[in-house]
């Protein structure tokens, strides 16, 4: 079964577009490691321009399996570089019934 993920990603200063460009990267080779399910993600920026993607993992053995995955690793590492990570409910936007979000 599997396991849909909501990855909240503050860019660094400067990064915005380079983390845009990451984000939308993402997943197709997490999809050829057979991680990923075909299901289109959701991607949005909240007002304090964090980028939320919302997508779905194969299963609970996929999450586990991409941290020992040298490709996922150094996906990561890119993503390391350009932000910082962030609780959804840190995020403002949650904190409300309907939250709304910029579309990316």
């Amino acid at each position: 079964m599997g396991s849909i993920s909501v990855a909240c990603y503050k860019p660094k200063p400067g990064c915005d577009a380079e983390l845009v460009e990451l984000v939308r990267g993402h997943l197709p080779p997490l999809r050829a490691e057979g991680l990923v399910t075909d299901r289109a993600s959701m991607v949005m920026r909240a007002r304090d321009g964090t980028v939320v993607e919302i997508f779905e993992w194969v299963s609970q053995e996929a999450i586990a399996g991409a941290h020992a995955n040298p490709l996922v690793l150094g996906l990561w590492k890119r993503f390391e570089a350009v932000c910082t990570y962030s609780i959804p409910s840190s995020i403002a936007e949650f904190q409300n019934m309907f939250g709304h979000f910029e579309p990316v």
